[in-house]
């Protein structure tokens, strides 16, 4: 008798794809809105049935489009035998349930949507407490979906709910606990990275915060100046925990590299908040390295919506911000675009404004590493002389600081010139006395 075997995997779902035009004031063409939800909805795993283009030119406050439009898209809905519509855009509580009604499919919005993905990919404790966080805060508006269970009332006492307390108002206190609780966790998570950062000061390494938009190529590029295995995929939101590496820059100087989470226009506002211990990080940094895809045509607009979410991030006070564009996939360029981008770059490349690079070839990186020693090295020059015997301090200065001139005399000594910072500088001071006199 032939054994069957049982097939664990959750079935496919399938979708339709739907952008209301019209609603966002994004530069973007509703082409390429469309391109990017359906490129997130696959992040998902959704097999996508339909894709359609739907001009909003007043919204309708029960449903969002027109009784006209939600009668024809509930037609396209069984066309497609979909399972779950895809809307990009904000949903109310109440349009999601009366489209969800309408249509007899499971209906997600925009912020639903990268959730559901940030959910799925976060891999560290950290990620999955601002993840939770950011779903509990956007659930707790929608217990009105289709939960019929939620109308019951219930008596009882203690953390049962007093008499009459309905369930609706019993899953809203939990969730409220809940939230609670996952506050505490992350004000506990944002306290230690305080102390990381302090630990740090005392081994004064600049830092350089990689951000971009979602498969802009951050981990790629990540991985080529690091020489690290960070996972790496053409694929919206493949990196959401941050991740920390020590480089050497040209001439020795150390430098810690972080990669981030990728931005997104119209990022739902829980995740900006659940993220913030994350992106404090950027706010901290020595150096914003802005990674671009210059290949793509919506280049500028998602520099733009990069641009908004960094002016949300505090920098600390007295701290100034520093940005560098790195135009990331000129592999991928044509002969003529790639001549023109290379000499924008060029010039820009002369104030320390952009770097063109391919992360995936790895043209360019020198460039670029060239580009980030010279921003981050305004570390005062200390010159020193070393005798024959004191190989150790000498040791010590290319490991913390920056050589940028080393002679050699015929009795053995060594002149130093390095760039040292003010805390560094004090911790060799008491480590070798006497040498920096």
């Amino acid at each position: 008798m032939t054994q069957k075997l049982i097939d664990h995997a959750a079935p496919v779902q399938r979708a339709v794809v739907i952008h209301p035009d019209g609603r966002s004031e994004s530069p973007r063409l509703a082409e390429e809105r469309l391109e990017e939800a359906s490129g997130l909805a696959r992040a998902l795993d959704l097999d996508i049935r339909g894709e359609e283009i739907v001009r909003v030119r007043k919204v309708a406050p029960a449903t969002l489009f027109g009784s006209g439009k939600v009668d024809e898209l509930a037609a396209l809905m069984r066309a497609a035998e979909a399972d779950v519509a895809v809307i990009d855009d904000a949903l109310t509580p109440v349009q999601q349930r009366n489209l969800e009604q309408a249509w007899e499919v499971k209906v997600i919005d925009r912020t639903g949507l990268i959730l559901e993905i940030f959910g799925r990919r976060a891999r560290t404790k950290e990620g999955r407490l601002q993840v939770e966080l950011a779903r509990l805060d956007y659930e707790r508006s929608r217990l009105v979906r289709t939960w019929t269970h939620l109308e019951r009332q219930r008596g009882g006492t203690g953390s049962t709910g007093g008499p009459g307390e309905t369930q609706i108002e019993l899953d809203r206190r939990l969730i409220a606990d809940r939230i609670v609780r996952l506050k505490a966790e992350l004000e506990e998570v944002r306290r230690t990275r305080g102390l990381h950062r302090k630990q740090r000061q005392k081994v004064p390494f600049p830092t350089v915060a990689l951000v971009g938009y979602t498969n802009a190529g951050k981990s790629t590029l990540f991985n080529r100046l690091t020489g690290s295995e960070v996972f790496a995929k053409d694929l919206l939101f493949a990196t959401l925990d941050t991740t920390q590496r020590t480089i050497r820059l040209p001439q020795g100087r150390p430098a810690i590299v972080a990669d981030t989470v990728g931005f997104i226009s119209d990022l739902p506002h829980e995740l900006v908040e659940s993220f913030r211990a994350t992106l404090e990080e950027v706010g901290e940094a020595d150096l914003i390295l802005h990674v671009r895809d210059i290949a793509s045509a919506d280049s500028d607009a998602q520099a733009k919506d990069v641009e908004a979410v960094l002016k949300q991030i505090e920098t600390p006070e007295g701290k100034t911000r520093r940005v560098l564009e790195v135009w990331n996939k000129i592999d991928l360029l044509d002969e003529e675009a790639r001549e023109t981008i290379l000499g924008q770059a060029e010039r820009l490349a002369k104030d320390g404004e952009a770097v063109a690079v391919s992360a995936w070839t790895g043209e360019g990186i020198e460039r670029l590493r060239q580009t980030i020693a010279g921003l981050i090295d305004d570390d005062p020059e200390t010159r020193l002389t070393l005798s024959p015997e004191q190989g150790e301090a000498l040791a010590w200065l290319y490991e913390h600081g920056r050589v940028t001139r080393r002679d050699a005399e015929e009795d053995g000594r060594t002149h130093v010139t390095v760039r040292l910072h003010p805390a560094a500088l004090g911790r060799f001071e008491r480590l070798y006395p006497g040498l920096t006199d």
